[in-house]
């Protein structure tokens, strides 16, 4: 049965750093394949910034075309909003129980606030978590520490962010080296983040 770590996000857009962590993660740890969820806009939250699913999703695409190990998955973009990680995986597990076993991928920052995630026991009773460093402030819950189906994964800490890509490619900045090239070339071609 493959492993497979699910790397959540809205990727507006996906860049170097994700591509680093999701193939860190799928060359060093157990996991053989790493699926990028890309989150949907919340009907409820419209952001200004987000740009439309599929264009994220095509941007997904662009970045892990040549890495056979990583895919893009557009798995939420199906279900009722707003959602929630525990009822994506459980919407998995029933889809694909039989021939994937489901693993989460996060970073630092989000296992200290995992106590405050909808039924995250059930997420901790029926799936690993593989987790990446980063720098940030606060505590990891003493419950969390040395758990059985916590794994930390001592991946390059990676302090890139689409808001800064955003941000400073609006500002007319060169931001192409934090970006895949092909992702480059969609954005750049769609002239996104500009106005």
């Amino acid at each position: 049965m493959k492993k497979v770590g699910l790397y959540f996000g809205t990727f507006n857009p996906i860049h170097i750093g994700h591509l680093v962590i999701a193939n860190h993660m799928v060359e060093f740890s157990e996991l053989d394949e790493v699926w990028f969820v890309i989150t949907p806009q919340s009907p409820f939250k419209v952001k200004q910034s987000l740009l439309k699913d599929n264009h994220r999703y095509q941007m997904v695409s662009e970045a892990v075309k040549d890495y056979t190990k990583l895919k893009p998955s557009k798995i939420e973009f199906g279900l009722p909003q707003p959602n929630y990680t525990v009822h994506t995986l459980a919407h998995l597990t029933e889809k694909y129980g039989n021939s994937y076993e489901f693993c989460l991928i996060m970073g630092e920052d989000n296992l200290k606030g995992l106590h405050k995630w909808k039924n995250y026991e059930v997420i901790l009773e029926n799936h690993k978590l593989f987790v990446y460093p980063r720098i940030s402030e606060g505590k990891i819950e003493h419950r969390f520490k040395g758990h059985p189906k916590i794994n930390k994964v001592n991946a390059p800490i990676m302090e890139i962010s689409s808001t800064f890509i955003r941000k400073n490619h609006k500002a007319g900045n060169n931001i192409r080296p934090l970006l895949p090239e092909a992702v480059w070339e969609y954005l750049d071609e769609m002239n996104f983040y500009r106005s």
